[in-house]
């Protein structure tokens, strides 16, 4: 297809964030998101930006508050516990409102884990894994034109909420190489930012702060943030289906883990099972009133992913009940096959479907 490129997943969203504007990042190394600082190490100043590789994780995160408050599109990147080690500076974009794209290219954990593609990071990606009541927007791509267009959506979102937003990819899709097509960025209508410390230049001066000591400031401001959360679970659910119309079997999967379950849809139908996928694309927001819908329909639910149950809590949740759900995981940053997954659904024909959830580990 004329226009398409080659490249690694980590490299087209480090091409994809300079294209959206990112003219600062700062971060540290780590397997395997390491192409993206590389990457960036010689790009950014093609276009008149900053690139810093800071001493630490907690250096990093704290460098892009300072470029976010002077306005700029701001972005770091890591893997796992580069991204524990982050948290605290996350909450502190979150409280002071302050926009950032933060990459998450996981590995297997807990610890130091292992360097291969996992999705044990979920809860901390989509609940805040941080102090406080925060939320970031999060978006799981599940191919590299995902990956390109999420990226610059991601900054976008980001300037809108005044919010960090995290991009939550894994070791696979980072390191392998697929065909793209790099679409043209085009910049949203988005309010000014009036908000930034760029000097005062006659004007009053501007604070950006997480403190507040004043009775009832805090909980004002939390209740402000939660306004925000709620105009994105309103305005940002991304989802894509496949085969669902017809299904009685529908598979959630996001990101990798989606792609594999894709194939598995796939082998169900050949053998004459009524198989679908449901893939959500936002994490946070989650597409819990679609799937709830699926469930009212009398579909039954398979949700695969690469840890040992994240994303079935918020299954369980929209389907409040109404129908089974049952998960298959594999863990440690070990990869599932389309045929496991095939082997998981046809189970579910054999197994007591009395109880509404049961889960099925490798």
């Amino acid at each position: 297809m004329p226009g398409q490129l080659l490249m690694k997943g980590n490299e087209v969203m480090a091409e994809a964030a300079v294209r959206a504007g990112c003219r600062f990042y700062s971060g540290y190394p780590i397997t395997p998101q390491n192409e993206i600082p590389e990457y960036l190490s010689w790009r950014l100043p093609e276009v008149g930006g900053v690139f810093i590789q800071a001493e630490s994780e907690l250096a990093a995160i704290n460098m892009v508050y300072g470029a976010s408050a002077a306005g700029v599109r701001a972005m770091t990147s890591s893997s796992s516990p580069g991204i524990s080690l982050k948290q605290e500076g996350i909450s502190f974009l979150a409280g002071a409102e302050l926009p950032a794209v933060v990459a998450n290219v996981q590995r297997g954990g807990p610890g130091l884990g292992n360097i291969s593609g996992s999705q044990q990071d979920y809860f901390q990606s989509t609940k805040g894994g941080g102090h406080g009541d925060y939320r970031l927007l999060a978006y799981a791509p599940f191919n590299h034109q995902e990956l390109w267009d999420l990226t610059m959506t991601a900054f976008d979102k980001a300037d809108e909420y005044r919010n960090p937003v995290m991009i939550l990819t894994d070791g696979v899709l980072g390191q392998m190489m697929e065909p793209f097509v790099p679409t043209e960025y085009v910049p949203p209508g988005l309010p000014p930012k009036d908000w930034v410390l760029d000097g005062c230049r006659g004007r009053p001066p501007r604070v950006i702060k997480t403190l507040y000591l004043g009775e009832g400031e805090l909980e004002r401001q939390n209740l402000k943030l939660q306004k925000k959360y709620q105009r994105m679970k309103e305005a940002e659910v991304l989802y894509e289906t496949y085969m669902v119309d017809d299904a009685d079997l529908v598979i959630v999967a996001f990101g990798i883990a989606a792609r594999v379950s894709l194939s598995a849809v796939r082998l169900l139908r050949r053998r004459g099972r009524r198989a679908g996928l449901f893939r959500p694309v936002t994490l946070f927001p989650f597409p819990e009133r679609e799937i709830g819908d699926l469930a009212e329909a009398g579909r039954r639910f398979l949700v695969v992913e690469l840890n040992l149950g994240q994303m079935v809590e918020d299954v369980l949740l929209a389907v409040n009940g109404a129908s089974e759900v049952r998960l298959y995981g594999r863990c440690g940053g070990s990869m599932m096959t389309p045929e496991e997954v095939v082997d998981a659904a046809e189970r579910m024909e054999s197994l007591d479907t009395r109880r509404r959830v049961r889960v099925s580990l490798k």
